[in-house]
């Protein structure tokens, strides 16, 4: 899926006034808060919970003042404690969802370190790790309850059409590292499983409103219960906002339906079914090397079936997509350059299906030996006006793992992956980790992984023209896909350790890696001839290589925070816009405050370090032709700082004699408080401040 359309190519100074409006209404609603807090008994819970005794009183006081280590399942696909997962693992958990005031599971991401998120629009979002990011990113593997949402046949993932409700979600774990020895395909250099409540969970219905600036509009609503054995969930949301560059104009218009049920057995495990249809219109898509796609409009279809036990999971599920678009090239380019497929017609239209069924089991021996093996299936089908014809692509997937614990100080961790596919010979995907435990609560893990990701159909089978035209000059050229090219390949060394200190309230974690990427894809003409077409080819090396520390701290019952850095570094032989431009230096840090059990308040920070990201050879080549004060965009961003900060207020709470909670909130949430207009890569828009109002009730 080829998503293109036109940027307003503008020029920005920076600004760090928070904006008086944002001041008024921070204040507006502090005041309020504590007119409320000081004059209104209703803000307690109706119901008092009962009185527990001194010593439960202080096991309580005790457990507040001690930091949880997470249960994580994305590393083996079984769940086990974050410091015995053989790769590095990050989680972000419904608390910091809800006390972020973030729109998107982008924004949550910016706390990852070593995680690279790039927005370009007000809907486009590039998202990878450690270097690796670019334009219509393609390396990173994105799954909700382990079904997959990375679109296959073009190789994106479309973050503000993720069939999901941001209060619908447990945790997102985050693996950095590629990971197909377990996934197999595109989980190249990261996976990301977005983790939904059960209904036994979310227990009643909860609704969320928010609105402000740059038009936007999010509306959900969860309904959730259980009976007996049966539980389910259904969600409904709406979101709408406008573009950064011109905000007369939408650039997003979607709605979401989703269903879940569930049946808890008897032996312990459950059968799970779900379904959801989203439509957008329209849908801002991704940015491109010279341009976008305004995609008017676009459906996104889902079903699954599945088995989840102790040991053994298995899992069908269908996605599907259809999709029409303009394609536009970027405003100094568009009375030159024009994109078309092989009859003409600019619009895209794409229509892509995707069959898949899995099955993983895993058994625990004599207590120190865990063995697991699985297999899946995938069929893609891929149905557009830019390719050549109708394309099928087949994966099997055949997989093991085993995890052996001699001793409580040392655990070894190896698996391997056998993979099929259409388009390319077979590969072999291995793991090898080492995790040692010098001391209780502290861990060292060195890993090994070898990752690939295979051409997609529009790679292998485009077909479309690029039309130059200029004065007395008319060249058609064209694009074309092909069978004949290798995966993408990467290796991976990691080093890591992770610690706990002060009675569990802190915990420090450092990575040191150093990833080799081979075989990358990328299209151009190697013939020397103008009029040759452009194809696929595998070319270029790069390394690259880096580390990041962090920690987290719980500070005393109403203060925590964390804080991480993260340096990257590479060198590589990749030529024109395969070329990857990175951030050197980027910072992460947050404080949480809870004055009162009503009011809290959340503060995060992002610095990202200046970088250079390639940009397509016409911009420089047909400079000439541009209009006279046409200013052409350079490969070269400015460092930036982000300040988040959102103020929550819970003015009503009732407890029900079953022990269910009851309770509203309002909440003021702003994003890039300090106003530092920038963008985040050359052909992005300017994103500045975004002031917005919460209210979130659970009934």
């Amino acid at each position: 899926m080829a998503f293109r359309s036109p940027v307003r190519v503008q020029t920005g100074r920076r600004r760090f006034l928070l904006p008086l409006s944002v001041l008024w209404s921070l204040l507006v609603l502090l005041a309020s808060c504590w007119i409320h807090g000081v004059s209104h008994s209703w803000a307690q819970p109706s119901l008092s919970p009962p009185r527990t005794s001194s010593s439960t009183e202080q096991h309580l006081r005790d457990e507040a003042l001690y930091l949880k280590e997470e249960a994580v399942s994305i590393a083996s696909r079984y769940e086990q404690p974050i410091s015995q997962a053989p790769s590095d693992v990050y989680v972000i958990t419904d608390e910091d969802i809800r006390s972020s005031g973030a729109t998107d599971i982008p924004t949550l991401l910016r706390r990852v370190p070593g995680l690279e998120v790039m927005q370009t629009n007000a809907v486009d979002f590039n998202v990878s790790m450690r270097g690796n990011n670019q334009l219509t990113a393609n390396s990173l593997l994105v799954m909700i309850d382990g079904r997959s949402v990375y679109i296959d046949q073009a190789g994106v993932v479309l973050w503000k059409f993720l069939p999901v409700a941001l209060t619908a979600i447990k945790r997102i774990e985050v693996l950095k590292g590629p990971a197909s020895a377990v996934y197999g395909f595109n989980a190249f250099d990261g996976v990301i499983n977005i983790i939904t409540k059960a209904p036994e969970e979310m227990k009643g219905t909860s609704l969320q409103v928010a609105g402000g600036e740059l038009g936007t509009i999010l509306a959900t609503a969860v309904q959730a219960g259980h009976s007996d054995d049966w539980g389910y969930r259904l969600s409904a949301g709406h979101e709408q906002n406008q573009m950064w560059a011109d905000r007369d104009r939408q650039a997003l218009n979607t709605q979401k339906v989703t269903a879940l049920a569930d049946y808890h057995l008897s032996s312990g495990g459950r059968v799970r079914g779900e379904a959801g249809f989203l439509t957008a219109n329209p849908y801002n898509g991704p940015v491109n090397a010279g341009s976008h796609t305004a995609i008017a409009p676009l459906h996104h279809a889902y079903g699954l079936v599945g088995y989840e036990g102790d040991h053994l999971q298995i899992h069908g599920w269908y996605s599907g997509y259809a999709s029409e678009g303009l394609v536009e090239s970027f405003a100094p380019l568009r009375p030159l350059l024009l994109q078309t497929d092989r009859t003409g017609d600019r619009n895209e239209k794409h229509a892509l299906n995707t069959y898949n069924l899995d099955g993983y089991y895993h058994t625990t021996l004599l207590q120190t030996v865990t063995l697991g093996a699985g297999a899946n299936y995938r069929r893609i089908i891929h149905d557009a006006n830019l390719l050549a014809e109708r394309t099928h692509e087949d994966r099997l997937g055949l997989f093991s793992q085993a995890t052996w614990k001699p001793s409580a100080a040392i655990e070894l961790v190896g698996g391997v992956r056998y993979d099929l596919d259409t388009f390319i010979t077979p590969t072999l995907s291995p793991r090898l980790s080492i995790l040692v435990r010098p001391r209780p609560e502290h861990t060292v893990r060195f890993s090994w992984s070898v990752a690939y990701r295979p051409p997609t159909t529009t790679e292998v089978a485009l077909d479309i023209r690029n039309i130059l035209t200029l004065p007395g000059f008319r060249q058609s050229t064209s694009v074309i896909g092909s069978t004949d090219i290798s995966p993408e390949k990467i290796a991976s060394y990691e080093l890591e350790y992770q610690g706990w200190w002060w009675q569990h309230r802190l915990r420090t974690r450092m990575t040191l890696f150093f990833n080799h990427i081979s075989d990358l894809i990328e299209f151009r003409n190697t013939t020397g001839i103008p009029t040759a077409p452009v194809r696929p080819v595998n070319g270029g090396l790069a390394d690259l290589y880096g580390g990041e520390a962090g920690f987290e701290w719980l500070a005393t019952s109403w203060l925590s925070g964390f804080a991480n850095y993260s340096y990257q570094e590479g060198g590589q032989t990749f030529h024109g816009f395969s070329r990857r431009g990175f951030p050197h230096h980027k910072i992460n840090a947050g404080l949480r405050l809870t004055w009162t059990p009503a009011l809290t308040g959340e503060v995060l920070y992002h610095h990202v370090g200046s970088a250079s990201y390639p940009l397509s050879d016409a911009f420089t080549s047909l400079a000439d032709f541009f209009p006279p004060g046409t200013v052409v965009p350079q490969e070269r961003v400015r460092s930036y700082n982000l300040l988040n900060l959102r103020l929550g207020y819970r003015f009503w709470q009732e407890h029900t004699p079953d022990g269910y909670r009851r309770e509203a909130e309002l909440a003021l949430s702003v994003f890039n408080a300090l106003n530092d207009t920038h963008r985040e890569h050359p052909l992005g828009d300017l994103l500045g401040t975004r002031v917005m109002g919460w209210l979130t009730v659970k009934l």
